[in-house]
C-alpha cells in the first residue's frame, strides 16, 4: 500500500532537521517510467496517478530534468505549471520521489534563521593566492550590503567558502562538501577555469545552480549545463581582443607562455587560430602552474626571435616568468608583452616584477569614463577595505556573482533549485559590471546559428587593455590602449 509522499516528506525533514549531516537528491535510478504528455494532462495529475500524491509533482519535474541533462528527448520543465502534449518526461518509482524529498529537505539552502551560498576561490598555493584573497574580501564586501539590505527570503545570508588550492580535485571535493554537507542554495566564484571543470561536474550532478566568476574557457559554457552560468568573457572574446590588437602594432611573430590548464591550453589555442589567420606566427611554450623557474624555457623563446609575447599563466607563476623574462632580456621594457590580468593588481605585481614596466594586461569591466553607481559605491569600498585605489577585473566579478545569486534566490522566491536557476536565465542585475543579463538557455534556446558556448553567458563583458607606462604606477591611474573606443593613452611599443 502506498504512503502519502506529503506525510512522509514532512516527518523527514522534522527528522533531518535533527541531524547534522546532509545528502543531496540523487539521480535517476531503475524503478521509474517514461510517460508521453497527452492532452488534458498536467503534473500533479501525473503524479496523483503514478505516485498517489498531488504534492509529488516536483520528483516528476525533477527527474525529468535530470533525464534531460543526459537525453534531449526528454523534457526540460521550466514550469511545472505548464507541460505540453507530447513531451517525455520520467515517472520516479516511489522510492525515487521518496529519495527527491529526503534530499530537499536537506539541501533546500536554509540553515535555521540563515540561506547558505557557496563560494569557491584559490587561497593556497598553487592557486592564485593573489586572485582568491581579492575575491575574497569582494565577497565580504557584497555579503555585507546583502545582509544590510534584509538577506535573502527575509533571512541572513550565511556566505561559506572553500579554499580549492588552484586543484581540480580540491574544487571537487569542496563543491561535494558544499552541497552535501553545507546544504547550500547555490555556488559562486572560482578563478581557474581547470577547477571550475570538475567543479561544475559535481554542480550538475546535484542539480546546484552556480555563477562563475572568473573563469575563462568556452568549454565551462559549451557545456550548456543547465546549472552553470559564467559573466566573466569566454577565452574566445578575449583572444579576439589580444589578436586585434597585435595585429594594430604590425606583428608579425609571437611566442605564447601558457600553463597545462583548461584556461591555459585553450587561450593559446584560440589565441594561435586567430593570429594565424591574420597572417601571424604564432610559437607555444607551457608550463606546470606552480612553475618556479623558467630559465630553461626564456632560453627556447629567445631562439624565437618574437617581436610579442603573450603570457598565458595566471597567479603567482605568470610574476615568476614575467620577472625572470625582465632579467633575460625579454621583458616588457624589451619588446611588448601582454601580462596575465593578474598584473591587474598593482601592488602585487610591483612586488615581484619589478622590472615590469610597459606590461601589457586585461581589465575586465567597464572603463572608468562609463563606470555606474554601483560600480563606484563598490570600488569606495573595497579601497577602504584593502586600501587599494582601483578594484581588480575579478574583484568585481566575484561581488557581482554573489549579488546576482542572492537576487536570483530571491526573485525565485524559494531556495528550489530549478526555480532558482529560471530566475537566473531571466536576472536582469545591475552591479559593478554593468547591466548583467543572459540572453540564451531554457528560456531562450540557442538558434541553429550561434555557437553553443554563449548558453548562459554574459554577452557583453568589456575587455580592454591597459598599460603600465610608469614604473610603481598604481591600477587606477593605468591608461587604457586598446580598444580604440575606450583608449585613454597612446600604447608605448618596447623596443622602439
Amino acid at each position: 500500500m502506498k504512503k502519502n509522499l506529503l506525510n512522509l516528506f514532512l516527518v523527514m525533514a522534522m527528522l533531518l532537521l535533527a541531524v547534522p549531516v546532509v545528502a543531496a537528491a540523487p539521480p535517476p535510478q531503475d524503478g521509474g517510467q517514461d510517460y508521453v504528455v497527452v492532452a488534458d494532462d498536467w503534473l500533479s495529475k501525473l503524479a496523483d496517478k503514478f505516485l498517489g500524491d498531488v504534492l509529488a509533482y516536483p520528483a516528476i519535474t525533477y527527474y525529468t530534468n535530470q533525464m534531460n541533462a543526459e537525453d534531449s528527448s526528454y523534457a526540460k520543465i521550466t514550469n511545472s505549471d505548464v507541460i505540453e502534449v507530447g513531451w517525455k518526461v520520467y515517472i520516479p518509482s516511489s522510492e525515487e520521489a521518496q529519495a527527491y524529498f529526503a534530499g530537499q529537505a536537506a539541501t533546500a539552502g536554509e540553515s535555521g534563521d540563515t540561506v547558505k551560498i557557496g563560494a569557491v576561490l584559490p587561497l593556497s598555493a598553487p592557486g592564485s593566492v593573489t586572485g582568491g584573497t581579492t575575491m575574497k574580501a569582494a565577497f565580504e564586501i557584497a555579503l555585507e550590503e546583502i545582509n544590510a539590505a534584509g538577506g535573502v527570503l527575509g533571512k541572513p545570508v550565511e556566505l561559506v567558502m572553500m579554499d580549492t588550492e588552484g586543484l581540480p580535485e580540491r574544487g571537487t571535493a569542496g563543491m561535494e562538501r558544499l552541497i552535501s554537507q553545507e546544504g547550500v542554495a547555490g555556488v559562486v566564484g572560482e578563478y581557474h577555469s581547470a577547477v571550475a571543470m570538475t567543479e561544475m561536474e559535481v554542480a550538475k550532478a546535484n542539480n546546484v545552480p552556480v555563477v562563475f566568476a572568473e573563469t575563462w574557457s568556452d568549454a565551462i559554457t559549451e557545456s550548456q549545463y543547465p546549472q552553470v552560468f559564467r559573466i566573466a568573457p569566454m577565452s574566445s572574446l578575449t583572444a579576439d581582443t589580444y589578436v586585434n590588437f597585435m595585429e594594430s602594432l604590425g606583428i608579425g611573430k609571437l611566442v605564447i607562455m601558457t600553463e597545462n590548464t583548461s584556461y591555459g591550453i585553450d587561450q593559446a589555442e584560440k589565441v594561435t587560430e586567430l593570429a594565424n589567420a591574420k597572417g601571424i606566427e604564432a610559437v607555444t611554450f607551457s608550463a606546470d602552474i606552480g612553475t618556479q623557474d623558467f630559465s630553461g624555457i626564456i632560453e627556447r623563446i629567445k631562439a624565437e626571435n618574437p617581436e610579442l609575447i603573450f603570457v598565458s599563466v595566471t597567479g603567482e607563476t605568470s610574476y615568476n616568468f614575467e620577472q625572470q623574462a625582465a632579467e633575460a632580456g625579454i621583458g616588457p621594457q624589451d619588446l611588448p608583452m601582454i601580462c596575465n590580468q593578474v598584473a591587474g593588481d598593482s601592488e602585487a605585481f610591483w612586488a615581484n616584477v619589478p622590472d615590469g614596466n610597459l606590461c601589457i594586461s586585461t581589465r575586465v569591466g567597464l572603463p572608468k569614463a562609463l563606470y555606474t553607481p554601483e560600480t563606484v559605491a563598490f570600488i569606495d569600498k573595497y579601497t577602504a577595505a584593502t586600501g587599494k585605489a582601483e578594484a581588480e577585473s575579478y574583484a568585481m566579478e566575484a561581488y557581482d556573482s554573489l549579488k546576482l545569486m542572492a537576487q536570483a534566490i530571491n526573485e525565485a522566491g524559494s531556495t528550489d533549485s530549478d526555480a532558482v536557476i529560471s530566475a537566473l536565465e531571466n536576472i536582469s542585475y545591475n552591479g559593478a559590471l554593468g547591466n548583467i543579463t543572459f540572453t540564451y538557455g531554457a528560456h531562450n534556446p540557442l538558434p541553429a546559428d550561434v555557437a553553443a558556448k554563449w548558453w548562459h553567458q554574459f554577452p557583453d563583458p568589456a575587455i580592454t587593455l591597459v598599460q603600465y607606462q610608469e614604473a610603481g604606477q598604481g591600477a587606477a591611474d593605468v591608461p587604457v590602449v586598446y580598444p580604440a573606443a575606450y583608449e585613454t593613452g597612446a600604447v608605448i611599443v618596447a623596443g622602439q
